[in-house]
């Protein structure tokens, strides 16, 4: 047998027993939504019912298309080699940075580089040819280049699986590679060019149209058969993305999970799949890519994106972000099973209301600090100069050049100290809440104050404890997340968000009242708890902390504190259901520790990465890039 047909025989179905067992132990926790399945699928995967926060290996395979002579990419085909480079010899590549924030170890492989390499170090050897032929002219590679590509991938997961390795988030580097995994999804898919292709490296409209008549000739040229794996591979693909085909089956025999980043690791799964049907149960999906084809490919392989945060970068900057939600959902499940006398730092609301007058709100409402512009600007101009396409990486760079604007700093630091404030009525926490809470709070390097509600006391008291606990707080922390807990320990997830969406918003999810008169039509036993987070929202933002939300019920008080203050809006991270699809019900600051991991990659994003000042690697050549970017240094 040979080394494919091996490893095809050794992939098992989950173990249904380590799922069930770490489901038992999920039983009182619920509203945990996708991180719930997350847990189970790693469970049946490791077949393990206590898994570890798994060891991870970035392979970031490198390969020319023959196909780039069509003038699909907004880069040069010399790009690739150049790229490489910056992967191990500058290491200021996004996968460098995405590698960085998630503690993984990162491998960088020639799978078929059309360049010299030899003074690249560390590079792993795997070179099949100095590119593909250009599939629109016929087919891309032989059959038996495909099966050497699939079984390199294999090769070096079997050697990292070895080293204790469990987690494998593979990535690509190859211009035009986008134009091959358009190929791919629309002959496994079905559907047209036109649903397939998308801008890839960000290109203009005119180049756009003639991707979409290149991908519709590389059909039409090869006419590759959809049931068959290799086929496709040959005709239509690249050696990157058939290596990843491989990491894909090699993780699966090896009882591993592979991580899928986007596009072009979705083609590529494709690919594994139509080969092996049952390696797609040991595939996690990470974001949501902006490339037209994407959903198709999800919808395929019967998975479901936990992110969308407008990446178009192949890189693993979202699946090395899923694959820290998967060591935070370990870690909090094995939390589970450990002592739960964990406590929090408390503040009690006062027994005697304070005086709160007009000026107290007016002074918040109409003082709020302005961003600091230059140094927004300073610090977009960076990412727009990252060696990077132009705009690849979506919300990452929003966050960045928001929080710069906040600090009047145009490199925030990595690292920025993070606090958790829960409002909660006394005695609302049972064990497993506390477990949870303490769990995710330690995996997002969290502080916990539990703010202590009393029920009965008018709004405006509520309004003023909110207000000066989260004053006292962002004296010290430029980064809070914001939460509450269930009125009772009894109460399912999502009471208080469902009361209070029924309450304030209409059927389409937008604002029933005016932002002045919300507060009255807050369900009477919930109106501490909303004008405690309303104060401790405006504070916050008036304290230049950007302000990170939790489940939906600190989403819609909020938006109505945003509707009332304008102002405040660029201090707000909206997290659920705008960047993270989780599902996620639980409240109690689960949610904001998640989406402080996503500040925290965007942070890595602006300094590990390196500009193209600062390598060798070309700026675009169409597109919005060629304006924007540039070599020159500052």
């Amino acid at each position: 047998m040979s080394i494919l047909e091996e490893t095809i025989a050794r992939i098992q179905p989950l173990d249904t027993a380590a799922m069930q067992a770490v489901g038992e132990k999920l039983d009182d926790a619920k509203g945990l939504g996708h991180l719930r399945e997350l847990l189970l699928r790693y469970a049946g995967i490791t077949g393990e019912s206590t898994p570890e926060p798994p060891k991870k290996c970035t392979i970031i395979c490198c390969s020319d298309h023959g196909v780039a002579a069509m003038g699909v990419s907004a880069y040069p085909p010399e790009t690739t080699v150049q790229m490489t480079a910056n992967y191990l010899i500058s290491r200021g590549a996004a996968a460098n940075a995405a590698a960085n924030f998630a503690s993984s170890d990162l491998l960088v492989v020639d799978m078929g580089i059309a360049g010299d390499t030899g003074n690249i170090p560390c590079l792993v050897n795997c070179h099949i040819a100095d590119g593909t032929a250009n599939s629109a002219l016929g087919p891309a590679m032989t059959r038996e280049q495909a099966i050497t590509s699939i079984e390199s991938g294999i090769k070096i997961v079997s050697a990292c699986a070895e080293n204790g390795y469990r987690c494998f988030l593979p990535g690509e580097m190859g211009i035009a590679n986008t134009t091959s995994s358009a190929a791919i999804c629309a002959a496994i898919c079905g559907i047209s060019p036109e649903e397939a292709t998308g801008r890839g490296t960000n290109i203009s409209d005119e180049r756009l149209a003639k991707k979409v008549s290149v991908v519709r000739q590389i059909l039409e040229t090869n006419h590759p058969d959809p049931t068959d794996g290799l086929d496709v591979l040959a005709k239509v693909g690249g050696f990157e993305l058939g290596c990843i085909a491989g990491i894909i089956l090699g993780a699966a025999a090896h009882r591993s999970i592979a991580v899928l980043d986007g596009f072009n690791a979705g083609a590529a799964a494709l690919i594994a799949a139509t080969i092996a049907p049952l390696s797609r149960e040991y595939i996690m999906a990470s974001h949501l890519a902006t490339e037209r084809g994407h959903q198709a490919i999800l919808k395929k392989l019967g998975l479901s994106s936990c992110m969308d945060l407008k990446l178009r970068l192949g890189e693993t900057c979202g699946s090395s972000l899923a694959a820290t939600f998967l060591d935070t959902a370990i870690h909090a499940c094995n939390a589970l099973e450990e002592d739960a006398s964990v406590d929090f730092h408390r503040e009690q609301m006062p027994t005697e209301p304070p005086t709160v007058t007009d000026k107290t709100f007016n002074f918040y409402l109409h003082t709020m600090p302005v961003l600091d512009r230059q140094s927004m600007e300073l610090c977009q101009s960076r990412i727009d100069n990252l060696a990077k396409p132009v705009d690849c990486l979506g919300y990452l760079e929003q966050i960045a050049t928001e929080i710069a604007g906040i600090l009047a700093d145009d490199r925030p630091e990595t690292g920025l100290h993070f606090d958790l404030l829960c409002f909660n009525k006394s005695k609302s926490l049972s064990d497993t809440q506390k477990c949870l809470m303490h769990a995710f709070a330690e995996s997002a390097g969290a502080e916990v104050t539990l703010a202590c509600l009393r029920p009965g006391l008018p709004p405006t008291a509520a309004f003023d404890f909110g207000r000066v606990t989260a004053e006292d707080i962002t004296f010290t922390s430029p980064l809070i997340g914001v939460a509450l807990t269930e009125n009772r320990m009894e109460d399912p997830c999502g009471t208080k968000a469902a009361r209070l969406k029924e309450a304030l918003l209409h059927e389409n999810g937008s604002l029933r009242y005016a932002p002045d008169e919300f507060l009255a039509h807050v369900p009477k036993d919930l109106k501490v708890d909303a004008a405690a987070l309303m104060g401790a929202i405006i504070a916050a933002a008036h304290n230049s902390s950007l302000v990170i939300l939790d489940d939906e019920s600190t989403e819609i008080i909020a938006r109505y504190a945003e509707s009332l203050c304008p102002a405040i809006k660029p201090y707000i991270l909206h997290i659920q259901p705008f960047l993270l699809q989780m599902g996620i019900k639980t409240a109690g600051g689960i949610t904001a520790c998640l989406g402080k991991s996503i500040v925290d990659a965007s942070l890595h994003m602006l300094n590990d990465m390196k500009t193209f000042a600062e390598t060798s690697v070309p700026t675009a050549n169409d597109g919005p890039g060629t304006r924007r970017q540039s070599r020159r240094k500052d």
